[in-house]
């Protein structure tokens, strides 16, 4: 099995073909079944730039809920019994996917709540403001209790205080949100290297190998690489394989954090 790689094509078939219980972590972004019917305006008539990608559209809950249910099988195949996966959601789709995990084996750990600083306005006036998304983090079922959770080291990154399941970051904006050729974002659901951090630092250990199997522009290769960990991710999108490569070889630094180890 080749490690620091990003495999192109369909992640359900990708999955398929890696051996039993062979990686420590998986993080999974998937498309969030957002199911977006109508174009959305700020109050100054420009257009809210969305999540309307293809990759987000399913016909119905039950085609949405298979699919989910397929790509969760293989990871639970893959991951090692010490293993654990995050899934990462919005309220579209996190409470189904949740229950396809249950339903599966999965055993649930912690949910944990990304409480974004800098949420995206309800321009409508309509809901509350979301401000959240939530992260499912599973063993690989409830006899496996040997998994790894870097505790004392997560306490010391939260400023020797017991880190909570509540993590307030921003979302991702800057220099670090990457750009396409026209100027605009290169995927509408970047995540911020901060939250990757958390994920990877608290769940796995040097040299560990971490799958994300919707790598998209390449954010849990790169935290992976600055951690030094191992990464294998999965795409079908060659724009965005080509940002993530290039992204993860211009890494020039670890992360402070990268030679701490769990006491």
């Amino acid at each position: 099995m080749d490690i620091n790689t990003i495999i192109q094509g369909n992640c359900i078939e990708e999955l398929a073909q890696l051996p039993d219980n062979s990686v420590d972590l998986i993080f999974a972004d998937p498309p969030y079944n957002m199911q977006l019917e109508n174009v959305l305006y700020r109050p100054n008539n420009t257009k809210v730039d969305g999540v309307d990608d293809e990759w987000d559209k399913f016909a119905s809950f039950a085609e949405y809920d298979a699919f989910c249910t397929a790509w969760l099988t293989e990871c639970r195949r893959i991951l090692k019994n010490t293993g654990t996966i995050w899934v990462i959601g919005s309220y579209h789709n996190i409470f189904r996917v949740g229950a396809i995990m249950l339903n599966l084996g999965f055993w649930i750990l912690n949910d944990v709540t990304w409480y974004k600083n800098n949420p995206m306005p309800n321009f409508l006036g309509s809901r509350f403001t979301n401000a959240t998304e939530t992260l499912v983090w599973c063993s690989k079922g409830k006899e496996h209790k040997k998994y790894t959770f870097n505790h004392k080291l997560m306490k010391k990154y939260n400023g020797n205080k017991q880190m909570t399941s509540v993590w307030r970051i921003g979302l991702c904006i800057g220099k670090e949100r990457l750009k396409g050729a026209d100027g605009k974002k290169a995927h509408s659901t970047q995540k911020p290297e901060e939250l990757l951090k958390r994920v990877i630092l608290s769940t796995t250990k040097q040299g560990d190998i971490v799958l994300d199997p919707f790598f998209g522009t390449g954010t849990t290769g790169a935290v992976a690489k600055k951690l030094k960990r191992h990464y294998i991710g999965i795409e079908q999108e060659p724009k965005y394989i080509t940002l993530a490569r290039n992204r993860i070889d211009n890494v020039q630094e670890y992360f402070e954090e990268a030679g701490w180890v769990e006491e």
